[in-house]
């Protein structure tokens, strides 16, 4: 599985705002972000170049594909089904990659980050209405139940990664039994739902797809 490696708090800070790659520790005053001012590298020069259109729409794109923990071909790829669906081209980007199996087992709170969530797909400790799924990506459709496969239900990694439900709850487009481990999609979000994006302006994305 083909996925980004590296420093992930480097990423927050060359993009100077929280990507939430690092789960409950990026809400803790051990965030480095919190810490250190200023990109990472060298120390900036007293006069930065002003940044163009297309560096803004650049790093806005680079932004939500390191969000959501994606490859450049994969997020291109997301896009151009967005696009070609009826309504607006951003809205739709980010309910497409919320409906990601990956994202809704962080949602869930089985994994404590998406990066984790990706591994518990790909390493088989999910399933998705009875039956094992082992791509990251793969679509949920409303209705189906997302649940850690009984044998792995032991793990301590989600054990604690399930302790965050009873702080903040999931989103109102789910719905969690965290006995039992399982989790229903109720509806897919809007994008005023998704308020973890709410530093994002999906449009800048649109017109950097657009030139």
């Amino acid at each position: 599985m083909a996925r980004e490696i590296g420093p992930k708090c480097r990423k927050c800070r060359a993009d100077q705002t929280k990507l939430f790659l690092k789960g409950e520790r990026c809400h803790t005053s051990k965030c480095p972000i919190n810490k250190k001012s200023g990109k990472p590298g060298k120390e900036p020069r007293a006069r930065s170049k002003k940044m163009t259109d297309y560096g803004i729409q650049l790093r806005e794109k680079q932004k939500l594909k390191r969000t959501y923990c994606m490859l450049e071909k994969q997020f291109k790829l997301t896009f151009v089904e967005a696009d070609r669906q009826e309504g607006k081209t951003g809205e739709n980007l980010i309910v497409l990659l919320e409906r990601r199996l990956d994202n809704m087992v962080f949602r869930l709170h089985f994994g404590s980050s998406r990066d984790q969530a990706k591994q518990l797909v790909s390493h088989g400790h999910i399933l998705v209405n009875g039956k094992r799924v082992t791509i990251p990506s793969y679509r949920v459709k409303v209705g189906d139940e997302i649940k850690v496969v009984a044998g792995s239900q032991k793990m301590v990694v989600i054990k604690e990664s399930l302790k965050e439900y009873s702080k903040s709850g999931v989103p109102a487009w789910l719905n969690l039994d965290p006995d039992a481990m399982a989790g229903k999609v109720l509806a897919f979000p809007r994008r005023s739902e998704v308020t973890e994006m709410a530093n994002i302006n999906e449009q800048l994305i649109v017109e950097l797809y657009s030139r």
